[in-house]
């Protein structure tokens, strides 16, 4: 698609967008394509976040695939995607850029062995500037916009909180250095939170929000077969079918999520399991289930259980 002459680089941006992701439907299907299978709260939410634009924040149980939602979304638009993993104690000059102080040494090295004198802004200019996911996503030069994935915004802190709600309010940071540097093309922000700690309301406000609940029966099935086509659909709705039950006991520690569940698919069609029984489920417990607790719960409750065998 070629742009229309005389238009900005964020209006340039904004039809390319409009052209990726004409309405919901569309965009869901677009996201099929990419592999992702998006319900219509989702495929809907994410639209709107395109088209808005607005952050979209996407809470969840780990596992459900608020990540791959991001990614898939990059795909579908054909532009980067800049992945910031959150972590206690994470600051804003991780997430924002740092200076590159072994190349500026060995420049002040290399300038005094040829009698040069370098100045603070000969040292401090964009060449030496090492950007950071954030600072990245804004200075991304399109043609579409970046997919900036704030991961997990419920590890970090208050203070860093804080921090994203003014950058994601200005599109804009300050770099004492440089002066301030704002985005020509806005990036689309997806945060995910499996919400280990309540977020601040303020930056709930901000964001458009959808909570991704586990997939059902039916589209687990078709989710694993997408991931593992060589896996017979009544191994694959075994599996499906063995995840809910888990998902139904309280006591787990550590419920299955999808990925999970696709490597689990993915290792009994290697086995060359047809069907999902007691044998085939008890020697591979350890690809669906990842505390000792969880396993002890089971093998308590009866492999059998787990395969529908039994109802004990």
């Amino acid at each position: 698609m070629s742009a229309e002459p005389g238009l900005s680089a964020q209006a340039e941006a904004s039809s390319a967008v409009a052209w990726a992701a004409p309405d919901p439907d569309a965009l869901g299907a677009a996201l099929d394509r990419a592999g992702y299978l998006a319900d219509a709260g989702l495929s809907t939410a994410l639209f709107l976040a395109l088209r808005l634009p607005q952050p979209l924040l996407l809470e969840g149980e780990p596992g459900v695939g608020k990540t791959e939602a991001a990614k898939a979304l990059a795909a579908v638009l054909g532009s980067p995607l800049i992945r910031l993993q959150c972590y206690d104690g994470l600051d804003a000059a991780e997430a924002l850029y740092e200076w590159n102080y072994p190349r500026q040494l060995l420049s002040i090295r290399l300038a005094e062995s040829r009698g040069e004198a370098l100045t603070e802004a000969d040292l401090f200019t964009d060449e030496y500037l090492l950007r950071r996911p954030v600072l990245a996503a804004l200075t991304h030069p399109g043609p579409t916009p970046a997919v900036l994935l704030i991961d997990e915004i419920d590890r970090a802190d208050d203070d860093f909180e804080a921090f994203l709600l003014e950058v994601l309010a200005d599109t804009a940071v300050t770099i004492p250095e440089l002066g301030t540097v704002r985005a020509a093309i806005a990036p689309i922000v997806v945060l995910t939170s499996n919400r280990t700690r309540d977020l601040h309301d303020a930056l709930k406000r901000r964001c458009l929000y959808h909570w991704i609940d586990y997939p059902d029966t039916e589209r687990l099935v078709e989710i694993v077969r997408r991931h593992a086509p060589e896996a017979p659909y009544d191994l694959a709705a075994d599996v499906a079918a063995a995840v809910r039950r888990l998902r139904g006991l309280q006591q787990v520690q550590k419920a299955p999520g999808i990925a999970e569940s696709i490597d689990w698919i993915s290792a009994l069609a290697l086995l060359g399991v047809p069907r999902l029984d007691a044998d085939a489920a008890g020697s591979t417990l350890g690809l669906l289930l990842k505390y000792r607790e969880d396993h002890e719960l089971v093998r308590e409750r009866g492999i059998g259980w787990l395969v529908g065998a039994s109802d004990a």
